[in-house]
């Protein structure tokens, strides 16, 4: 089944919000070797003027690909996760993410290109944190390109 380049242009509703958690980041920052004590102790996030935990640059993904999987399990786009290679992630940070956080995600379907078999899906996901009085601040962008192997690739 190809890819259903009709999905080009589709904006999901936010998800659910994600609770970032102390034990979450300290998780994350030893699984990509970042030892910085901002991501580990309290005490020297507070010191180094966060309210709370920070998490590591690349944390973002984890809130993202909860987002991106409303497109990947949406069997009428057509994408076969089996067929999937990760081809590009970029993130720009708009503040911190903390350990408090509530975020939401809203995915983007920025693209969908198919070339010689190989169909290139590139999302966006933009996050936000939630206020109390619901509204919102933004948080990061992460775009990430899929590249998706045809059924002959």
């Amino acid at each position: 089944m190809p890819i259903n380049a009709d999905y080009s242009g589709r904006e999901y509703p936010a998800t659910a919000p994600y609770s970032v958690g102390r034990e979450k980041l300290r998780e994350f920052a030893s699984a990509v070797g970042s030892t910085h004590p901002v991501h580990h102790d309290i005490v020297a996030a507070r010191g180094s003027g966060y309210p709370d935990l920070v998490a590591a640059p690349t944390f973002a993904v984890v809130v993202a690909q909860r987002a991106e999987s409303q497109l990947i399990e949406d069997e009428a786009a057509g994408i076969d996760f089996t067929r999937v290679v990760h081809a590009d992630e970029r993130f720009t940070h708009h503040r911190p993410i903390v350990a408090g956080d509530e975020l939401v995600t809203v995915l983007h379907v920025d693209s969908i290109v198919e070339r010689r078999g190989l169909s290139m899906v590139t999302t966006r996901c933009e996050i936000a944190a939630l206020a109390a009085d619901g509204s919102t601040e933004p948080v990061s962008t992460v775009v990430s390109t899929l590249a998706v192997r045809g059924d002959d690739a």
